[in-house]
């Protein structure tokens, strides 16, 4: 006999607090030569390495390229593209304000992403928000179908995410920077199979 069964979708969502940042930036520097922008740019890469004391940065990329803007002297252009992480949003801010204060015009801050750290707790109420909500809507349909759930067959996880938006700054004047950490959804979406009686 063919056993009768009922797949639903259910989603969660939770607010989490972000409580980490990566800095994603780049120490650059515009000279006549080649040579010339390449050291300015290892000389900015040295201050922001200073700045941001013992955490850790990350090389993600050096590029250079010619430049020949209107108004100014052709020359090149060198970018040491980096990332640090930050443990906590207060050393994000500190390390925004020294790597501001420590390289000047030739540091170009491409971005913060703000995180949860550890978001598997966060992840954990999603899932039981998303069974909770496939289970309401699994009971209303068996119901409308004469029907009353048996056990679950089967539980596939569609993915638990967290959004972690990021914001464009263009080169930081010498000032605190304050970073409003908000809240990020922390989503998680279950398909659920149950057998009907």
């Amino acid at each position: 006999m063919r056993v009768r069964t009922l797949t639903v979708t259910g989603t969660g969502s939770v607010a989490a607090v972000p409580d980490t940042a990566l800095v994603r930036l780049s120490a650059m520097h515009r000279a006549r030569t080649l040579t010339e922008a390449l050291e300015g740019a290892e000389t900015a890469r040295e201050a922001v390495v200073t700045a941001a004391g013992d955490l850790v940065v990350s090389t993600v990329n050096l590029s250079v390229w010619p430049f020949n803007e209107q108004g100014e002297i052709p020359g090149f252009e060198a970018r040491h593209s980096l990332t640090i992480a930050t443990g906590d949003l207060e050393s994000a801010n500190d390390l925004l304000s020294n790597l501001a204060y420590a390289v000047g015009g030739r540091l170009v801050v491409e971005g913060v992403e703000l995180a949860v750290l550890d978001p598997s707790a966060a992840i954990a109420q999603a899932r039981e928000a998303a069974f909770a909500d496939a289970r309401a809507k699994a009971e209303l349909l068996a119901g409308l179908a004469d029907a009353t759930l048996g056990q679950v067959e089967s539980v596939i996880e569609g993915g638990a995410s967290g959004g972690m938006p990021s914001d464009g700054f263009a080169v930081m004047a010498k000032a605190d920077v304050g970073l409003q950490p908000g809240e990020r959804a922390i989503s998680s979406s279950l398909t659920i199979t149950w057998s009907l009686a």
